[in-house]
């Protein structure tokens, strides 16, 4: 009898949802991404079950490689299988037109594990991309995320971790990573986030209800809200904000009465304190999902988003200067390879030709003629003899040391 009426209160649900057109996450378009060759069912885990298994799509534009978004459906955390109707022929293809590799993962679904089963799992996707960069030709200087509605909160809590093995609530304790997959030796960060109506403050967003059998956000925690807080925190991306976060993007409806959109306000505000590059853009009159919130001026200020955020990386990495020909300036990509401008005539670092990785090293030990401090869009701050972290604002910084030799090393700071 128990299943029975569980059942016709699942039924109920999803009768509810469908009338945003498809799914418990809202609308979300299925078909296929236009003008890309699609490598289908790879399982990321390599465990076999469909859950653990996302499709990739590679623009058709020949290229050496392709920056990379991974993009997670809306299901309010209730589907395991959903990659198909992942926002294909909208938000996907715009990333796809723009360049972009796209990773759509499925998932565990609450009822095949509970939280952070599903963060375990968009991680894992996040490693392999870039335990298989020679594969299927990811440009892994670039790893994003994207997600619409509980996929987007997957991905809120995939950006704002970074770095953090484990999420603390008073005596709760999560695992935040995982062991998922054999690429675990990888880092499961990544350098920016596009988030579509979703879910950020499980705690404090208004439930959806299934029916009398509780709610989604509970069987999604394992436990309803009242009397465990903290195991709902744990949970929730503005918790997380800290200064070292990449940049976010999130788009809400004013309309939206399925996710409110305090939700998404609650993070920007978390990430503004933290001086993290984050924007939101509230669609008035959008609601949860559908053709206002995925309007050609939206996903094309997603893409220009990205774009800079990509930019914006590849400027604070300094190109190793031709030791063989005695020359320590910085390559110029707008002249020819063997052209080299001085950084200490021009206001920032001109895009990477040779990406190297970009540590977070302590300070170096060289004895540096200036210090060149950037901020993360890239812009010039200040150039001094002497780093001094107290002329600064709160907020992160790329550091570019030059030594009386000439050699430069770059790293990143923070300042409280």
């Amino acid at each position: 009898m128990k299943k029975i009426l569980l059942a016709s209160c699942l039924m109920a649900t999803t009768m509810v949802f469908a009338q945003w057109g498809g799914g418990w996450g809202g609308p979300q378009s299925s078909g296929s991404v236009p003008n890309s060759d699609k490598t289908a069912d790879v399982n990321y885990a390599g465990d076999g079950k469909a859950y653990h298994t996302l499709d990739i799509y590679i623009p058709k534009e020949a290229k050496e490689s392709y920056p990379v978004v991974i993009h997670t459906y809306g299901s309010a955390w209730s589907f395991n299988n959903m990659k198909g109707s992942a926002d294909l022929s909208t938000i996907c293809a715009a990333y796809a037109k723009a360049g972009y590799a796209v990773v759509t993962p499925n998932h565990r679904s609450a009822s095949d594990a509970i939280y952070p089963a599903q963060l375990h799992d968009i991680k894992a996707v996040v490693r392999f991309v870039r335990g298989n960069a020679a594969k299927y030709k990811f440009d892994t200087n670039f790893v994003a995320v994207s997600g619409f509605s509980s996929g987007g909160h997957l991905s809120s809590l995939t950006a704002t971790t970074c770095g953090l093995k484990e999420g603390k609530s008073g005596s709760v304790t999560v695992d935040l990573v995982g062991d998922l997959g054999e690429f675990t030796s990888y880092s499961s960060c990544v350098d920016a986030a596009v988030l579509w109506s979703p879910p950020t403050d499980i705690y404090t967003m208004n439930p959806i209800s299934m029916g009398g059998s509780g709610t989604m956000e509970g069987k999604f925690i394992g436990v309803e809200r009242e009397g465990n807080k903290d195991k709902w925190m744990v949970a929730s991306s503005p918790y997380y904000a800290s200064d070292d976060d990449p940049p976010i993007i999130m788009f809400h409806g004013t309309s939206d009465n399925i996710v409110n959109i305090e939700q998404s306000q609650e993070l920007y505000d978390s990430l503004k304190n933290h001086n993290v590059v984050t924007e939101f853009v509230k669609v008035s009159g959008g609601t949860h999902g559908g053709d206002k919130m995925n309007a050609t001026e939206n996903l094309n200020k997603a893409v220009e988003f990205l774009d800079k955020a990509r930019e914006a990386k590849a400027a604070a990495v300094v190109v190793p200067p031709d030791t063989s020909k005695q020359d320590t300036s910085v390559v110029d990509t707008s002249k020819t390879d063997t052209s080299a401008v001085d950084t200490s005539k021009n206001d920032s670092i001109p895009p990477d030709t040779q990406s190297i990785a970009i540590p977070t090293l302590r300070l170096p030990t060289l004895s540096p003629v200036s210090y060149s401090v950037y901020s993360l869009d890239g812009t010039l701050v200040s150039r001094s003899s002497v780093l001094d972290k107290s002329r600064l604002k709160a907020g992160v910084y790329y550091v570019v040391s030059k030594s009386a030799t000439g050699e430069r090393k770059m790293f990143r700071i923070v300042k409280d």
